[in-house]
């Protein structure tokens, strides 16, 4: 667990991630980081919350409609 200070940043607060996190999150400037609500309080991840639902959905997708693929591929 790392203890962050937030800080001044122009007219805003901010949170500045030790490399230790951004590495664990396999983050860089410029990325964009997703805050959810949990259980337990708030999670940060370098992943959109919705993103797996709508890759399965996909993935259920193309099972479905596999044949017709491979029909259009050739």
């Amino acid at each position: 667990m790392h203890a962050l200070k937030l800080t001044q940043i122009g007219n805003s607060v901010g949170v500045i991630l030790p490399k230790e996190v951004l590495a664990r999150l396999k983050l860089e400037r410029g990325d964009t980081v997703y805050v959810s609500e949990t259980p337990d309080g708030v999670a940060l991840s370098a992943y959109e919350p919705g993103f797996d639902e709508q890759v399965e959905l996909g993935r259920t997708f193309m099972r479905e409609y596999r044949d017709t693929f491979r029909a259009l591929a050739k």
